[in-house]
């Protein structure tokens, strides 16, 4: 049994503060049980589930710090990873930015539970699989991919009085399909909360119609060209840029969001003024835990607003430092956008490419967010309206700043999980002007 229930979890965890002998006792007892299925060459290759619980322990004597871990719960099990981490504590050199825990806190939960997600059984996860299959067998394509399912609890608690609980699912799925001769590649991901919006059959069918599509690749001169990213596309960069909002990193002149001189750019004008990215930890579509990993409540708050950076992220110790108020860390990222899907976007270009995924993204410049990375699994040339042909993949350098001060148009937004983040993001397609591509690639 991985998920405990509260009573269970408050239970261990009143224990756990109360052995402990520390200035003070901070505790998270988090569980899960996690159904995975994988295939390629159109066969399953593996499934199974996995299930674990953990007890995470940290102590302090004055500002001396010290953490444990254990899977084990029987009375005996708790005192020692109190006692090993009060141990740790005593041996460790005091830490100049050690914060103490937080005081006791209301959080208000969040809607991140869905039981038809944790209701999933390995016969769902083999039709899932077949259902990709399949087709791409009829139809002399190769599949493969991942689906990952969950469902888990955290419980958090500390000498202070706090203690917070919660459930929570997810529900992840990819799927490539290639040509047999190789030439052709299309994919298709879903991140949802809720298994019952999952629609695997239509789904694969995009990603097939991708890669027979893109199998007569040509070759188009690198430069600066309209694109239209879709939002798994625009995710990846995008999340990059977001791990930037940090005030520290921006105060200290580590960040693009450093002013010259000091200080940082809280309140200017950065982007385009249609760029609106929030947080809100209760919103049905992209729900999260109503707490960060300090145990710091999360609260609804704009990020960027109409092109102008709405707020920075203060750890705590950085708060007291400066004087401000210490927010939980965003859980989720969501940008506002039209009413018009990718389709509908391409149907109002007269010329530019249509880009499916980007991958392999590395940081060139942290002063910029200036990334480089790869286009794949099918990139096309738009004319008048249509999609003309397949183009060879491309290498990109481009920051994610400078895309959204070159927006046209933005579409529906739909959500995807950022490739180098834990956020959970809503993100629009969008069509976008002067997209740098620096040379092709020959990969698929």
């Amino acid at each position: 049994m991985s998920i405990f229930t509260e009573a269970q979890s408050k239970a261990i965890l009143d224990k756990v503060i109360a052995l402990s002998k520390a200035d003070e006792c901070t505790a998270s007892l988090t569980g899960s049980i996690e159904g995975n299925v994988r295939f390629a060459l159109n066969n399953i290759s593996t499934s199974g589930i996995v299930s674990d619980v953990n007890l995470a322990v940290q102590v302090a004597f004055g500002k001396r710090v010290g953490t444990a871990t254990i899977n084990e719960f029987d009375d005996a099990a708790l005192e020692r990873v109190v006692r090993r981490a009060e141990d740790l504590a005593r041996l460790a050199p005091e830490n100049p930015e050690f914060i103490p825990a937080i005081d006791k806190q209301t959080y208000k939960p969040s809607p991140t539970f869905s039981a038809a997600t944790a209701a999933i059984t390995p016969d769902y996860r083999a039709k899932v699989a077949a259902d990709a299959i399949a087709p791409c067998r009829e139809n002399k394509l190769t599949a493969a991919g991942f689906l990952e399912d969950s469902q888990s609890f955290v419980a958090i608690a500390n000498s202070k009085g706090n203690f917070g609980y919660q459930t929570s699912t997810g529900f992840n799925y990819t799927c490539t399909v290639r040509t047999d001769d190789g030439r052709g590649s299309g994919w298709v991901g879903r991140n949802l909360q809720d298994s019952t919006d999952f629609k695997g059959e239509s789904d694969v069918r995009v990603a097939m119609r991708k890669a027979t599509e893109s199998a007569e690749a040509k070759a188009l001169e690198p430069g600066k060209y309209t694109v239209i990213l879709e939002p798994h596309a625009a995710a990846g960069l995008i999340s990059f840029m977001m791990a930037f909002f940090d005030a520290r990193q921006a105060d200290e002149g580590r960040s693009f969001l450093s002013k010259k001189g000091g200080g940082n750019k809280l309140g200017e004008l950065v982007y385009d003024s249609r760029v609106n990215i929030s947080a809100d930890p209760w919103d049905s579509r992209a729900p999260v835990l109503p707490w960060d990993q300090d145990g710091l409540p999360r609260e609804k708050m704009a990020i960027i607003e109409n092109g102008k950076v709405a707020s920075l992220n203060y750890s705590r110790y950085w708060a007291q430092k400066q004087g401000k108020k210490a927010v939980g860390a965003p859980g989720n990222l969501l940008m506002a956008g039209g009413d018009k899907s990718t389709a509908e976007l391409i149907k109002g270009t007269q010329k530019g490419i249509l880009v499916t995924r980007t991958w392999y993204i590395r940081m060139v410049d942290p002063q910029t967010v200036l990334l480089t990375g790869l286009t794949r699994d099918g990139t096309f040339y738009i004319e008048n309206g249509v999609i003309k042909h397949p183009v060879k993949n491309f290498r990109f350098n481009e920051s994610p700043v400078i895309m959204l001060n070159n927006i046209e148009e933005l579409g529906r937004p739909v959500r995807v999980a950022g490739d180098e983040s834990s956020f959970v993001m809503m993100i629009p397609p969008m069509k976008l002007r002067d997209f740098t591509f620096t040379s092709l690639s020959d990969a698929v």
